[in-house]
């Protein structure tokens, strides 16, 4: 598995640095840098308490942890953080659930990928190449 350098700044010196929980895992674990309550159909940020530069070329895709997406309904937003973004990483998360969830401080809150990306080259036309599936949308391939 190719690894590439990933700078990581701590806002504070508590703030846990990610990391990959087994070797081989495709993603790293980002963890809550402060309490944070989020009741039943509610959207917040949670701070994560680092900065990452990533190379150019690649994103940074944050995913839902699956023990609190499948136990909790706690679902992740948004979730994609760019090579020239410089700021703290914040997580956007709702709560599906019919709890409130408290992310106590340090513990565990989503996942990041770090991918490779391909940028497209955007070009305005008047026809597209017809294809076997063509408009077909939600629910035509079947169940």
């Amino acid at each position: 598995m190719k690894q590439i350098p990933l700078r990581i700044r701590r806002l504070n010196k508590e703030a846990p640095l990610p990391n990959y929980s087994h070797h081989g895992d495709a993603a790293f674990d980002l963890y809550a840098s402060e309490q944070v309550i989020i009741k039943p159909n509610e959207r917040k940020s949670i701070p994560v308490g680092i900065q990452i530069e990533i190379p150019e070329g690649y994103a940074g895709l944050v995913w839902d942890k699956s023990g609190l997406s499948h136990n909790f309904g706690l679902k992740t937003l948004g979730g994609v953080i760019d090579s020239g973004f410089r700021g703290e990483v914040k997580v956007g998360m709702i709560n599906l659930g019919t709890e409130p969830y408290t992310f106590e401080k340090n513990h565990k809150v989503a996942q990041m990928v770090i991918q490779k990306i391909e940028c497209a080259d955007i070009m305005e036309t008047d026809i597209l190449n017809s294809s076997e599936r063509g408009e077909k949308g939600f629910g035509s391939t079947g169940k």
